[in-house]
């Protein structure tokens, strides 16, 4: 019965995150030919380079922190003890998973260079699933 009342706020921003992800779609830039520029500026003569990956990264970071609210709304918790020996709370290992996986994509473009960049994401995922059930 409580999942019923938990369901109009999910659709909601659902599809608040579903338009904010086509209008960034939509402001992708495209060039004379037709071609979609992804890594043009979506604000051309803007101070700061907004481009497509850039935006969708925040725009990830936002889904996070939405969906880490209302796990906090409607699932509370206590902190835990892990690997580490200190209390932590979901939006801790929250924090220690995107601070670990910035230091993870450095070393990544330090060691093996901007080509197949899709792997220091898959093996930050894999940390991140770690952090979450151990620490």
């Amino acid at each position: 019965m409580t999942s019923t009342r938990w369901t109009p706020i999910y659709l909601t921003l659902a599809a608040l995150m579903a338009a904010i992800l086509a209008l960034l779609l939509w402001a992708v830039p495209v060039d004379a030919d037709g071609v979609r520029d992804w890594t043009g500026q979506l604000i051309p003569g803007f101070w700061m380079a907004w481009t497509f990956p850039v935006a969708l990264f925040f725009w990830c970071i936002l889904g996070l922190l939405m969906i880490m609210t209302l796990l906090a709304i409607r699932y509370p918790e206590t902190p835990r003890v892990g690997v580490l020996r200190i209390e932590t709370t979901r939006g801790d290992r929250l924090f220690i998973t995107l601070l670990g996986s910035a230091f993870i994509h450095l070393g990544w473009l330090f060691f093996a260079g901007p080509d197949f960049l899709w792997g220091a994401s898959v093996l930050s995922l894999a940390y991140a699933a770690a952090v979450f059930r151990w620490v």
